[in-house]
């Protein structure tokens, strides 16, 4: 059965077929994946209202794509209290928010109780905020620096109130191009358990690649086919989201910036090779609000939320740092040809507009 044979049937694809489907142009891709996202969503584009918050930039790591981190490029180190971070939340409760998005540096001086103490008190002020906190690199961090066990953090998080796994830290699993982009950072094997504990407790997380910085094409889709291997395990990821390397301010010093079909691409070649995740995220704050709706035509679902404020990628110069009001989003969606669909953080709907 050749690769038009097998897209056409929806088999399982392979490696070497991930591999090939570069070859083939982007609107033979944009066909099939979109056919196999109408079949799950129709003309649904995902979205939810909430609020990303960053407390901290000092790290102990050096990632060489980071713009974020105080101890390279970022001159203003900063570490909020937990009463800045509930003053935030106050105000953006009014916006009728559902998530909270938490996710910051590993940072040695903050203590773990800081961690774990402000998601307490927001469960304790806001008992139906879902908390979306931690990544599996800072569980990496906080295991190593307190010598404990992946599995002692999860339980300590599951009992302060945190209620899914964002995807990061996963940047791209080959392990050569792991060590030169973010050496002494949590590995693709750690990564990969850290998640496998976290759905073992029933819970969901999601999984992001970081691509279009030194990776080659086989990497992304060595990438997918991990992540594959590990949802055929624990089935706990509800979307995979392709994040777009942002070149600037760091270390990498990527000249050769992805092109927008190089980008949709990627978002189709998800769509057909993550058989098993049900959701394909274009993250807006990465690929810009534009390319992520365009997206939507390629494989991606879902387009992220409001955010509000946002400091990691805007850091290194995407254009994301203040958010999207919603009636803007909406607006985008509607004229877009979609219907928005405002989702829980597990993607239960909540209003069709």
């Amino acid at each position: 059965m050749n690769l038009l044979e097998k897209l056409e049937s929806g088999k399982r694809l392979s490696y070497e077929d991930g591999v090939a489907l570069w070859e083939l142009d982007l609107f033979t891709l944009g066909k099939y994946a979109n056919k196999k996202r109408k079949a799950l969503y129709q003309n649904k584009a995902f979205f939810n209202i909430n609020r990303h918050i960053n407390p901290t930039n000092i790290c102990k790591d050096i990632c060489k794509f980071c713009a974020f981190s105080a101890n390279r490029k970022n001159p203003n180190p900063y570490t909020m209290t937990h009463e800045e971070i509930l003053k935030i939340l106050d105000e953006s409760i009014t916006h009728n928010i559902t998530e909270v998005h938490i996710v910051s540096a590993h940072n040695q001086d903050a203590g773990l109780d800081w961690y774990m103490g402000i998601f307490r008190k927001i469960k304790e002020r806001f008992p139906a905020l879902h908390v979306k906190a931690l990544t599996a690199a800072e569980i990496n961090f906080l295991a190593t620096q307190y010598n404990m066990s992946y599995e002692q953090i999860i339980e300590m998080m599951i009992k302060s109130g945190v209620d899914s796994l964002p995807g990061g830290g996963a940047e791209i699993f080959d392990e050569k191009v792991r060590e030169y982009i973010c050496k002494g950072k949590v590995s693709s094997k750690q990564w990969m358990e850290i998640h496998d504990i976290w759905h073992k407790h029933g819970k969901k997380s999601n999984a992001t690649m970081l691509f279009g910085h030194v990776e080659k094409r086989e990497h992304r889709v060595d990438h997918m086919i991990r992540l594959r291997d590990q949802q055929d395990k624990s089935g706990g990821f509800n979307a995979f989201i392709p994040l777009v390397y942002q070149r600037g301010n760091n270390y990498l010093h990527v000249e050769d910036f992805l092109s927008s079909v190089e980008i949709l691409k990627t978002y189709a070649i998800s769509r057909l090779m993550l058989d098993n995740i049900p959701h394909i995220k274009a993250y807006w704050a990465t690929s810009t609000i534009n390319l992520a709706l365009i997206a939507q035509e390629f494989g991606a679902d879902d387009l992220d939320g409001t955010i509000e404020k946002e400091s990691i990628q805007s850091a290194a110069g995407a254009k994301s740092s203040g958010g999207l009001q919603l009636q803007t989003f909406l607006d985008l969606i509607q004229t877009s040809g979609f219907a928005p669909v405002q989702r829980d953080s597990l993607y239960n709907e909540i209003k069709t507009y």
